[in-house]
């Protein structure tokens, strides 16, 4: 692709194929949209994880205390935000607050929204046309061996650097699905072994997510009874993480956080396909409105959806196309070319880009575990790294009235030896001067 006309209508591509940290600041956002999905989309699919609540709390324990809701913590980190002032020379004000997706039942990340949940659509849709399954009926019934084996004559088929794969995985397993899993070369070792041990099978391809993606939709196409999980441009899966709106909702209400304009909420939210950040931001601006102002934050080296916003190319463009390798130790943010879904629907809604050095993920890992005894995968940390360029390149959010929530998008299920590198890694970073 020529990248000089590119440079010449948007000047920060330079920075962008320099691999530098940057602030990207939509200029469209707040302007009049007519969008696809509206509100009434995600209170269908609030609706339908409440159908599937009895389900999910007799097939997952860990979902019992709950009644079968999967949510997570909204966690204040006073600590955290003196580490964070610390470590960057300067105060926060406000309040900040840690979204802990980390700990999302099942699955252990913000996959456990849209991955699930796509997967629970797909069963419905099976027994209600397959069975006299109803809409009122108790959906516990779906984990008997009479739906079970209804379920095992369907497949399922998806693409993952990881997180998304457990998900799918875990859940579709649940039921009996067939179900198959592309893996790109980023995916975790202890990710595949994992889904392995639920019975799924697992496909390994030394190459990136953007290339193995279309493999997988290939290999769906060509079984009528076979479902695949497009990352790239599944609605389902993008309402599925637009119903955490509703829920965090709730949480503000519940812990006293007021959303007016003149205590206005940030939301930062890591990005790789765009599908998981996209569905979230989306929910957030359809449930609490204006003053609710979502952000994403992505690698120097795969700053995907930033480039397709700002290009406006969207999908038609990815980090390669520039002239980057789309490599990070962000493994959930390794997706080169976005979501067909993000760009479009996020034009009006999405208040800034922010790329990170991967560094920084690691320092903010072991700053977490250290201040707040909360451990996240390093994707997760990448809220952290956007709090600083974010508020200075909008005054207006660096006020004591401003709610900061870093949205921590996984890492329950890390392996105690993932953990310790990680938090070496960070812990080796923060001994150096000029941290």
């Amino acid at each position: 692709m020529e990248t000089q006309p590119l440079i010449d209508e948007y000047p920060q591509i330079k920075d962008l194929m320099a691999a530098k940290p940057l602030v990207w600041q939509n200029p469209d956002y707040g302007a009049p949209a007519h969008l696809p999905l509206g509100r009434a989309d995600i209170f269908d699919a609030v609706a339908r994880w409440q159908r599937f609540a009895p389900y999910l709390a007799k097939v997952f324990p860990e979902t019992r205390a709950t009644h079968g809701v999967i949510e997570s913590p909204l966690v204040r980190i006073p600590k955290m935000q003196d580490a964070w002032a610390e470590l960057n020379h300067q105060s926060l004000a406000g309040q900040l607050f840690l979204k802990a997706d980390s700990e999302l039942p099942v699955s252990g990340s913000i996959k456990s929204r849209g991955g699930i949940y796509e997967v629970l659509k797909f069963a419905e849709q099976v027994a209600l046309a397959h069975t006299d399954l109803t809409y009122m009926d108790d959906y516990a019934v779906l984990a008997t061996p009479h739906y079970h084996r209804l379920f095992s004559r369907y497949r399922v088929i998806v693409a993952s650097t990881g997180n998304l794969a457990l998900s799918v995985g875990i859940a579709a397993a649940s039921f009996g699905f067939q179900t198959t899993v592309y893996m790109s070369h980023d995916a975790r070792d202890w990710k595949k072994d994992r889904l392995r041990a639920n019975g799924v099978t697992v496909k390994e391809f030394k190459t990136d997510f953007s290339s193995v993606i279309p493999m997988a939709r290939q290999a769906a196409a060509q079984d009528s009874h076979c479902h695949f999980i497009d990352d790239e441009g599944s609605t389902d899966l993008f309402l599925g993480y637009a119903v955490a709106a509703v829920r965090l909702q709730h949480q503000f209400k519940r812990q006293g956080i007021r959303v007016d304009a003149e205590h206005p909420v940030v939301v930062y939210l890591p990005a790789g396909v765009g599908g998981s950040p996209s569905g979230v931001a989306f929910g957030l601006k359809m449930i609490m409105g204006a003053n609710v102002h979502p952000v994403f934050c992505e690698p120097t080296h795969v700053p995907s959806v930033t480039l397709g916003m700002m290009t406006k190319l969207n999908n038609k463009i990815c980090v390669q196309d520039i002239g980057l390798d789309g490599l990070t130790a962000a493994d959930g943010l390794a997706v080169s070319r976005p979501s067909r879904i993000a760009g479009k629907l996020m034009r009006t809604l999405l208040l800034a880009g922010v790329t990170f050095n991967d560094d920084d993920l690691f320092a903010y890992v072991s700053a977490l575990l250290d201040t707040e005894q909360l451990m996240v995968e390093p994707s997760a940390a990448a809220g952290f790294t956007a709090l600083r360029p974010l508020t200075t390149a909008f005054p207006q959010f660096a006020g004591r009235t401003v709610t900061h929530v870093v949205w921590a998008t996984g890492g329950e299920m890390m392996p105690p030896e993932e953990r310790r590198r990680d938090y070496q890694r960070g812990a080796q970073l923060l001994a150096r001067e000029g941290w």
